[in-house]
Protein backbone atom coordinates (compact mmCIF):
# COMPACT_ATOMS: atom_id res chain seq x y z
CA UNK A 1 0.00 0.00 0.00
CA UNK A 2 3.27 2.15 0.09
CA UNK A 3 4.80 4.74 2.64
CA UNK A 4 2.79 5.83 4.75
CA UNK A 5 3.22 9.01 7.50
CA UNK A 6 0.72 9.30 10.23
CA UNK A 7 0.98 12.72 10.68
CA UNK A 8 0.58 14.18 7.24
CA UNK A 9 -1.32 10.98 6.21
CA UNK A 10 -1.38 9.77 2.34
CA UNK A 11 -1.18 11.98 -0.16
CA UNK A 12 -1.91 10.90 -4.06
CA UNK A 13 -1.32 13.35 -6.75
CA UNK A 14 -2.54 16.32 -5.35
CA UNK A 15 -5.75 14.11 -4.12
CA UNK A 16 -6.97 14.79 -0.71
CA UNK A 17 -4.61 12.63 1.61
CA UNK A 18 -5.47 9.23 2.64
CA UNK A 19 -6.57 9.78 6.17
CA UNK A 20 -7.74 6.10 6.88
CA UNK A 21 -6.49 2.77 5.13
CA UNK A 22 -7.15 -0.78 5.54
CA UNK A 23 -4.91 -3.66 4.04
CA UNK A 24 -6.45 -7.31 3.49
CA UNK A 25 -8.10 -7.31 6.79
CA UNK A 26 -9.62 -10.12 8.15
CA UNK A 27 -11.89 -10.95 11.48
CA UNK A 28 -12.41 -14.71 13.59
CA UNK A 29 -14.97 -14.95 16.03
CA UNK A 30 -14.71 -18.14 18.08
CA UNK A 31 -18.23 -18.60 19.84
CA UNK A 32 -18.49 -21.37 22.46
CA UNK A 33 -21.76 -23.35 21.91
CA UNK A 34 -23.92 -23.43 25.94
CA UNK A 35 -23.24 -25.75 27.95
CA UNK A 36 -25.98 -28.36 28.23
CA UNK A 37 -27.38 -27.50 24.50
CA UNK A 38 -28.01 -30.46 22.26
CA UNK A 39 -25.25 -28.94 20.58
CA UNK A 40 -23.54 -29.83 23.63
CA UNK A 41 -24.28 -33.25 24.63
CA UNK A 42 -24.28 -34.64 21.14
CA UNK A 43 -20.81 -34.50 21.66
CA UNK A 44 -20.04 -31.76 18.94
CA UNK A 45 -17.38 -29.40 19.05
CA UNK A 46 -17.64 -27.29 22.43
CA UNK A 47 -17.01 -24.05 20.63
CA UNK A 48 -17.15 -22.81 16.83
CA UNK A 49 -14.88 -20.51 14.37
CA UNK A 50 -15.74 -18.48 11.46
CA UNK A 51 -15.00 -15.50 9.36
CA UNK A 52 -16.65 -12.00 9.98
CA UNK A 53 -14.33 -10.02 7.35
CA UNK A 54 -12.62 -11.66 4.54
CA UNK A 55 -9.89 -9.26 3.46
CA UNK A 56 -10.98 -5.78 3.20
CA UNK A 57 -9.07 -3.50 1.26
CA UNK A 58 -9.92 0.34 1.61
CA UNK A 59 -8.90 3.68 2.00
CA UNK A 60 -10.71 6.84 2.57
CA UNK A 61 -9.87 10.49 2.04
CA UNK A 62 -9.96 13.63 4.02
CA UNK A 63 -13.39 15.47 3.05
CA UNK A 64 -15.22 11.80 2.04
CA UNK A 65 -18.63 10.62 4.17
CA UNK A 66 -18.55 7.62 2.92
CA UNK A 67 -21.45 4.91 4.07
CA UNK A 68 -21.58 1.05 4.89
CA UNK A 69 -24.62 -1.11 3.59
CA UNK A 70 -25.09 -4.66 3.85
CA UNK A 71 -27.56 -7.23 5.27
CA UNK A 72 -27.57 -8.01 8.77
CA UNK A 73 -24.47 -10.14 9.78
CA UNK A 74 -22.17 -8.70 6.89
CA UNK A 75 -20.11 -7.27 9.32
CA UNK A 76 -20.63 -3.10 9.00
CA UNK A 77 -20.31 -2.65 12.52
CA UNK A 78 -17.23 -5.40 12.79
CA UNK A 79 -15.45 -3.78 10.43
CA UNK A 80 -15.94 0.09 12.00
CA UNK A 81 -14.67 -1.22 15.42
CA UNK A 82 -11.83 -2.63 13.32
CA UNK A 83 -10.99 0.39 12.13
CA UNK A 84 -11.61 2.39 15.16
CA UNK A 85 -8.76 0.08 17.02
CA UNK A 86 -11.54 -1.23 19.42
CA UNK A 87 -11.36 -4.93 17.62
CA UNK A 88 -8.17 -6.20 16.61
CA UNK A 89 -8.21 -8.08 13.37
CA UNK A 90 -7.35 -11.84 13.15
CA UNK A 91 -5.05 -10.47 10.35
CA UNK A 92 -4.29 -7.39 7.98
CA UNK A 93 -3.16 -3.86 8.43
CA UNK A 94 -5.24 -0.70 9.90
CA UNK A 95 -3.13 2.89 9.36
CA UNK A 96 -5.12 6.20 10.65
CA UNK A 97 -3.80 9.50 10.60
CA UNK A 98 -5.41 9.94 13.83
CA UNK A 99 -7.41 8.19 16.63
CA UNK A 100 -10.88 7.40 15.39
CA UNK A 101 -14.29 8.46 17.21
CA UNK A 102 -16.83 5.92 17.28
CA UNK A 103 -19.78 7.03 18.51
CA UNK A 104 -21.77 5.84 21.14
CA UNK A 105 -19.10 3.53 21.88
CA UNK A 106 -15.78 4.88 23.15
CA UNK A 107 -17.30 6.96 26.43
CA UNK A 108 -16.74 4.09 28.49
CA UNK A 109 -19.04 4.80 31.61
CA UNK A 110 -19.40 3.35 35.11
CA UNK A 111 -22.83 2.02 36.24
CA UNK A 112 -22.14 3.00 40.18
CA UNK A 113 -21.50 6.35 38.73
CA UNK A 114 -23.53 9.32 38.41
CA UNK A 115 -24.62 10.65 35.32
CA UNK A 116 -22.53 13.69 36.35
CA UNK A 117 -19.64 11.68 37.25
CA UNK A 118 -19.66 9.55 34.35
CA UNK A 119 -20.12 12.91 32.21
CA UNK A 120 -16.52 14.09 33.60
CA UNK A 121 -15.10 10.53 33.29
CA UNK A 122 -16.18 10.15 30.09
CA UNK A 123 -15.05 13.34 28.33
CA UNK A 124 -11.55 12.66 29.99
CA UNK A 125 -11.27 9.23 28.18
CA UNK A 126 -12.02 10.65 24.86
CA UNK A 127 -8.36 13.01 25.34
CA UNK A 128 -10.19 16.60 26.65
CA UNK A 129 -8.28 18.41 29.41
CA UNK A 130 -9.99 19.25 32.72
CA UNK A 131 -10.95 22.54 31.49
CA UNK A 132 -12.26 21.54 28.04
CA UNK A 133 -14.66 18.87 29.73
CA UNK A 134 -15.64 21.86 32.67
CA UNK A 135 -17.24 23.23 29.67
CA UNK A 136 -18.07 20.79 28.03
CA UNK A 137 -20.71 19.48 30.62
CA UNK A 138 -23.46 21.84 30.51
CA UNK A 139 -23.99 21.67 26.61
CA UNK A 140 -23.80 17.63 27.17
CA UNK A 141 -26.76 17.64 29.90
CA UNK A 142 -28.81 20.15 28.00
CA UNK A 143 -28.80 17.23 24.62
CA UNK A 144 -28.89 13.90 26.61
CA UNK A 145 -32.06 15.83 28.65
CA UNK A 146 -32.40 13.30 31.42
CA UNK A 147 -33.24 16.48 33.89
CA UNK A 148 -32.45 15.55 37.47
CA UNK A 149 -31.85 11.66 36.79
CA UNK A 150 -28.39 13.33 35.53
CA UNK A 151 -27.13 12.93 39.69
CA UNK A 152 -28.37 9.84 39.57
CA UNK A 153 -26.63 6.56 39.92
CA UNK A 154 -26.39 5.11 35.85
CA UNK A 155 -27.46 1.57 37.02
CA UNK A 156 -30.96 3.20 37.38
CA UNK A 157 -31.14 4.59 33.62
CA UNK A 158 -33.10 3.16 31.21
CA UNK A 159 -31.73 1.36 28.45
CA UNK A 160 -32.98 4.77 26.72
CA UNK A 161 -31.72 7.06 28.61
CA UNK A 162 -28.68 5.59 28.85
CA UNK A 163 -28.28 4.97 25.63
CA UNK A 164 -28.99 9.41 25.40
CA UNK A 165 -26.11 9.80 27.56
CA UNK A 166 -23.97 7.81 25.73
CA UNK A 167 -24.31 9.67 22.76
CA UNK A 168 -24.20 13.19 24.20
CA UNK A 169 -20.67 12.63 25.85
CA UNK A 170 -19.42 10.95 22.49
CA UNK A 171 -20.80 13.90 20.46
CA UNK A 172 -18.93 16.65 22.46
CA UNK A 173 -15.67 15.13 20.72
CA UNK A 174 -13.85 16.66 17.86
CA UNK A 175 -12.66 14.14 15.97
CA UNK A 176 -10.96 14.00 12.78
CA UNK A 177 -12.24 10.52 11.91
CA UNK A 178 -15.93 10.17 12.89
CA UNK A 179 -17.41 6.95 13.06
CA UNK A 180 -21.26 6.28 13.71
CA UNK A 181 -22.88 3.36 14.20
CA UNK A 182 -27.00 3.73 13.20
CA UNK A 183 -27.77 2.87 17.14
CA UNK A 184 -28.70 6.05 18.13
CA UNK A 185 -32.14 6.54 17.46
CA UNK A 186 -33.03 6.53 20.71
CA UNK A 187 -35.68 8.88 22.90
CA UNK A 188 -38.73 11.18 21.88
CA UNK A 189 -39.14 13.62 18.84
CA UNK A 190 -37.28 16.43 20.84
CA UNK A 191 -33.77 14.20 21.37
CA UNK A 192 -34.11 13.01 17.64
CA UNK A 193 -34.18 16.79 16.77
CA UNK A 194 -31.51 17.62 19.18
CA UNK A 195 -29.03 14.67 18.36
CA UNK A 196 -29.61 15.57 14.62
CA UNK A 197 -28.30 18.84 15.25
CA UNK A 198 -25.28 17.43 17.18
CA UNK A 199 -24.45 15.23 14.31
CA UNK A 200 -24.89 17.71 11.74
CA UNK A 201 -22.23 19.71 13.86
CA UNK A 202 -19.92 16.38 14.22
CA UNK A 203 -19.48 15.69 10.28
CA UNK A 204 -19.47 19.30 9.64
CA UNK A 205 -16.30 19.60 11.67
CA UNK A 206 -15.06 16.00 10.85
CA UNK A 207 -12.37 15.41 8.28
CA UNK A 208 -13.57 11.84 7.40
CA UNK A 209 -16.89 10.23 8.22
CA UNK A 210 -17.85 6.48 8.28
CA UNK A 211 -21.85 5.52 8.71
CA UNK A 212 -23.30 2.36 9.05
CA UNK A 213 -26.91 2.55 8.52
CA UNK A 214 -29.84 0.06 7.42
CA UNK A 215 -31.50 2.79 5.78
CA UNK A 216 -29.88 2.74 2.69
CA UNK A 217 -31.53 5.81 1.66
CA UNK A 218 -29.91 7.64 4.30
CA UNK A 219 -26.75 6.82 2.60
CA UNK A 220 -27.85 8.28 -0.57
CA UNK A 221 -28.82 11.54 1.10
CA UNK A 222 -25.53 12.02 3.34
CA UNK A 223 -22.95 10.39 2.10
CA UNK A 224 -20.65 10.49 -0.78
CA UNK A 225 -19.56 7.13 -1.16
CA UNK A 226 -20.45 3.87 -0.04
CA UNK A 227 -19.01 0.27 0.76
CA UNK A 228 -21.07 -2.56 0.22
CA UNK A 229 -20.20 -5.46 2.15
CA UNK A 230 -21.74 -9.01 1.64
CA UNK A 231 -20.84 -11.99 4.13
CA UNK A 232 -17.37 -10.20 5.38
CA UNK A 233 -16.48 -9.27 1.73
CA UNK A 234 -16.15 -5.45 0.29
CA UNK A 235 -18.10 -5.95 -3.26
CA UNK A 236 -18.57 -2.64 -4.23
CA UNK A 237 -17.12 0.78 -3.77
CA UNK A 238 -18.29 3.95 -5.38
CA UNK A 239 -20.39 6.82 -5.31
CA UNK A 240 -23.03 6.78 -2.72
CA UNK A 241 -26.35 7.14 -4.96
CA UNK A 242 -25.52 4.18 -7.18
CA UNK A 243 -24.35 1.84 -5.18
CA UNK A 244 -26.89 2.18 -2.10
CA UNK A 245 -29.60 2.37 -4.65
CA UNK A 246 -27.73 -1.01 -6.13
CA UNK A 247 -28.17 -2.39 -2.61
CA UNK A 248 -31.50 -1.38 -2.11
CA UNK A 249 -32.84 -3.30 -4.85
CA UNK A 250 -30.97 -6.13 -4.14
CA UNK A 251 -32.11 -6.26 -0.12
CA UNK A 252 -35.73 -5.90 -1.47
CA UNK A 253 -35.08 -8.76 -3.99
CA UNK A 254 -34.26 -10.60 -0.98
CA UNK A 255 -37.00 -10.14 1.38
CA UNK A 256 -39.38 -11.15 -1.94
CA UNK A 257 -38.06 -14.28 -2.25
CA UNK A 258 -36.52 -13.22 -6.06
CA UNK A 259 -33.06 -15.07 -5.51
CA UNK A 260 -32.17 -14.93 -9.30
CA UNK A 261 -32.75 -11.48 -9.08
CA UNK A 262 -30.83 -10.41 -5.52
CA UNK A 263 -27.62 -12.74 -7.54
CA UNK A 264 -28.11 -9.90 -10.94
CA UNK A 265 -28.02 -7.08 -8.58
CA UNK A 266 -24.83 -8.34 -6.70
CA UNK A 267 -23.08 -9.54 -9.84
CA UNK A 268 -23.74 -5.90 -11.75
CA UNK A 269 -23.09 -3.81 -8.17
CA UNK A 270 -19.42 -6.02 -8.05
CA UNK A 271 -18.64 -5.40 -12.17
CA UNK A 272 -19.47 -1.85 -12.04
CA UNK A 273 -17.61 -0.48 -8.82
CA UNK A 274 -15.36 -2.94 -7.59
CA UNK A 275 -13.45 -2.23 -4.22
CA UNK A 276 -10.45 -0.03 -5.68
CA UNK A 277 -7.53 1.69 -4.04
CA UNK A 278 -7.61 4.10 -6.26
CA UNK A 279 -11.05 5.60 -5.19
Amino acid sequence: MGETDLETGWRLSGDPRVTIAAESVRLRYTVRRSKGSAWWRSGAKKSVTGPVLRGITMAAREGEMVGIVGLNGSGKSSLLRVLAGLQPATAGTVVASAQPQLLGVSAALVPELSGEDNIWLGTLAMGMTPDEAYFAKERIEQLAGLGEAIKQPMKTYSSGMGARLRFAISAAADPEILMIDEALSTGDASFAERSKEAMHGLITRAGTVFLVSHAAKAIEEMCTRALWLDAGTLIADGPAEEVAHMYRYYAHSIALGKDEAAKSALLRATETHPPSFSQ
